[in-house]
């Protein structure tokens, strides 16, 4: 009798139970944002970029079709590569010297490069725009000990663009090498010098097929933000020299034409997904992560 009690309270109560959240109740929230900020403004331009000015890829064709177009999309890939590939060949050393030097001076330089990344960027722009002028610090060192006669132009061309980048993408390198090679077992490298490997060989053969996927996010990463950059470029590349991100804002604040900004828009979108797509085919999100 008391089971029987027992039973039907317990189904008397059962409806009263909060259902537990399964994994699709947990991502829904993600889902609405991703949706309500990113899908919906893609799917937007989209409608806009083959509707105006009329119904059609006319947009697309003219976008492509350019040569002054063809240009631009050039600039932004030249000095996207330029600036992943000078990055790369900084934030090695660095990355690799953080993780092996002792953790209070590790501390430091990981301060310097937090700061660098939270000093406003505008504010960042203009000191090299000083800092790369005829008559700034870098030409008159350079003419103070004898490397140059004439002060070299650095500012209002790619050159400028590609150091400012540089300068800015850094930290954005260092951090993921730095996390994939602190996992690097040490051990792996004193057995490699125990085989008869030169610290060449090391380097070469161990150390960089291991670090290869923190290399492959961090170039990614600083690949896909430099095509899309907007104010280094515009203020030390000025309109001479201009890139994607320079063209789209053209096209949508000053020419007011949508269409146009549209197709450039998803052209430089659908480049970065497929950038990213190959990575996840060469290397997957596990490597990615250094896991």
């Amino acid at each position: 009798m008391a089971s029987q009690t027992e039973t039907e309270s317990g189904a008397a109560y059962a409806p009263l139970r909060a259902r537990r959240p399964t994994d699709f109740d947990l991502t829904l929230p993600a889902l609405g944002l991703l949706i309500l900020f990113f899908v919906l403004p893609v799917a937007i331009l989209l409608t806009r970029s083959v509707t105006e000015p009329q119904p059609g890829l006319g947009n697309y064709a003219e976008l492509l079709g350019s040569s002054t177009y063809l240009r631009i999309f050039a600039n932004t890939f030249i000095v996207s590569g330029l600036v992943t590939f000078v990055s790369l060949l900084i934030g090695f050393p660095v990355a690799w010297a953080l993780a092996i030097m002792p953790s209070r001076i590790a501390s430091i330089v990981f301060a310097i490069l937090l700061l660098s990344m939270w000093t406003n960027l505008l504010a960042r722009t203009y000191a090299w725009m000083v800092l790369l002028q005829r008559t700034g610090v870098i030409n008159k060192v350079l003419i103070g000990i004898g490397l140059i006669d004439k002060p070299l132009p650095l500012v209002n061309n790619l050159t400028g663009v590609t150091i400012g980048m540089t300068y800015i993408m850094l930290p954005f390198i260092i951090l993921p090498l730095y996390g994939v090679i602190r996992k690097i077992d040490p051990a792996i490298l004193q057995a490699a010098a125990l085989c008869g490997a030169t610290r060449w060989q090391s380097l070469v053969r161990v150390l960089l097929p291991l670090a290869m996927p923190g290399m492959a996010a961090g170039a990614l990463m600083v690949f896909v933000m430099s095509l899309g950059y907007f104010v280094t470029p515009a203020l030390l590349g000025g309109t001479a020299n201009m890139m994607l991100a320079e063209l789209i804002a053209q096209f949508v604040q000053s020419l007011v034409n949508w269409g146009m900004g549209g197709a450039a828009a998803l052209v430089l979108l659908v480049v970065t997904l497929a950038l990213y797509a190959v990575q996840l085919r060469f290397f997957g999100t596990d490597r990615m992560g250094g896991r």
